[in-house]
């Protein structure tokens, strides 16, 4: 009998070398008080052993699509009735192919098919053949079933190759489906920032900071997944978003505000995560500025206005969560910001440590509120993403 406090969860292993990561993904689910099936294909035996599996989960390996042994010898109706929620992980292009084409000639398949439960895959492969169209327009199908994704991530591969294919870690994985089970923040709105802004000097310079925008993206899909209504404004990147998200595109800080501005009212949350540009040039020249070797150039510049905390004086109704990124006394710093800016939760990050911020997929992070200090160590921006949208949700403050 199925626990009512649990969760049904079949977890589905297909042939890659990440499989090693499922022995961790079952001991998650199980630590937490899921009841956990293993789903194994032929291909994925060659790598982690079905008998390794078994013992994590406590239960039989299931492997062939006629069990003599399920109910009335249809093992996968049996399997496909129990499971509250379908796991690939990992999931091969192979079988993101057989997925997308409807096969039911083998166990997975035709679970898939038979199910209604949700199905979250985690994609392993390498990094070409994530990027190749046809399995692109794969994934692209499933996704309108509604099979939600989770990664991949991009790092080292195991064929030497760097680049997005890698499988999303276990922790992340878990966090994801838990987070869109829940869907903590549905039916709340949520404006989040990201990326630089750029102040025209003229119209080949500009003054910006450094931002690849993967922190606020990471946000906005998080919060999406749990539910919420997310609007990204967003200044110049080369990041997709998932469709479900309303992105809004910008260049500079004045237009950032403006269209910020514009959907706070209806919101309820409000992330700043975007590197604003503090200054702008007084005088924006129309023409490129010639180099003159006889002198240096000077360029006057007016301040930018400070656009979470002016909203958060405006609508002192709604939560903010801001970001700070310091090379020194981070927690200092960050204290002071939270107070002079008005907000309810500012997160801070030292940018003069080489291995994460910035361009990197990596970051290390404390959250600071009048009342407590958190520290997240260094994780995937992803995985940092659920994890901050999971302490806005979990604190009532917060969202109500």
């Amino acid at each position: 009998m199925k626990n009512e406090q649990s969760s049904n969860t079949l977890l589905c292993i297909t042939g890659s070398i990440a499989a090693y990561k499922s022995a961790d993904l079952a001991r998650l689910f199980k630590k937490n008080g899921d009841n956990v099936r293993i789903l194994m294909t032929d291909s994925a035996c060659e790598f982690i052993t079905p008998l390794t599996m078994q013992a994590i989960s406590g239960n039989s390996v299931h492997r062939n699509l006629l069990d003599e042994t399920a109910e009335q010898a249809m093992g996968h109706i049996e399997l496909a009735k129990w499971a509250d929620t379908i796991l690939i992980a990992p999931c091969s292009a192979e079988t993101i192919s057989r997925l997308s084409s409807g096969r039911a000639d083998d166990l997975l398949g035709a679970i898939v098919l038979a199910s209604k439960a949700q199905i979250y895959v985690a994609p392993a492969m390498n990094k070409n053949m994530w990027s190749n169209t046809a399995t692109q327009n794969n994934v692209n199908s499933l996704q309108s079933r509604g099979i939600v994704f989770i990664g991949p991530s991009k790092g080292e591969q195991a064929c030497g190759d760097s680049g997005y294919g890698r499988m999303s870690e276990p922790e992340e994985i878990y966090e994801t489906i838990k987070m869109s089970e829940n869907k903590f923040l549905n039916g709340k709105k949520i404006i989040i920032t990201a990326g630089p802004t750029r102040e025209q000097i003229d119209p080949v310079r500009f003054i910006s900071n450094n931002s690849s925008g993967k922190m606020g993206f990471a946000l906005a899909e998080a919060a999406s997944k749990s539910g919420a209504d997310v609007t990204l404004i967003t200044g110049p990147v080369s990041l997709e978003c998932s469709n479900k998200i309303l992105r809004i595109d910008v260049k500079t800080a004045a237009e950032m505000y403006v269209e910020s501005k514009k959907y706070i009212t209806d919101a309820d949350i409000f992330i700043g995560c975007a590197a604003v540009a503090d200054y702008s040039p007084v005088i924006q020249n129309q023409n490129k500025i010639k180099k003159s070797s006889s002198k240096d150039m000077q360029i006057l510049l007016k301040k930018n206005i400070d656009i979470i905390a002016s909203l958060s004086r405006e609508f002192p109704d709604k939560k903010f969560m801001g970001f700070c990124a310091e090379t020194e006394k981070i927690e200092e710093h960050a204290k002071v910001k939270l107070v002079e800016k008005g907000l309810d939760f500012i997160v801070a990050n030292d940018v003069s440590k080489k291995d994460i911020g910035f361009d990197s997929d990596f970051n290390e992070i404390s959250v600071f509120t009048k009342e407590s200090h958190t520290h997240f160590h260094k994780a995937s921006k992803n995985l940092l993403a659920v994890q901050l949208i999971n302490m806005l949700s979990k604190n009532n403050q917060s969202i109500h």
